[in-house]
């Protein structure tokens, strides 16, 4: 079985750190950064990118749509 690897991309000027993506997330690859975007949010961010496996948990609980997630077969 090929194991699923996946990224998430976060319009991080758009996001305002809400943290939903944060405990939705089964891997606890999300979490929200130190710095904040120009609207003074703090976004969220892959803090363990290596540990995605593409559920799209994020993507679907976010209330702005701000996240994509990609999967890829390896």
């Amino acid at each position: 079985m090929a194991k699923v690897r996946g990224a998430v991309v976060v319009d991080t000027e758009a996001c305002k750190g809400c943290s939903v993506c944060v405990v939705s997330c089964p891997k606890n690859v999300l979490q929200l950064n130190k710095q904040v975007n120009s609207r003074g949010y703090n976004y969220s961010y892959m803090a363990n990118a290596d540990e995605c496996i593409g559920c799209g948990n994020c993507g679907l609980v976010c209330p702005d749509s701000v996240i994509t997630v990609y999967r890829a077969k390896e």
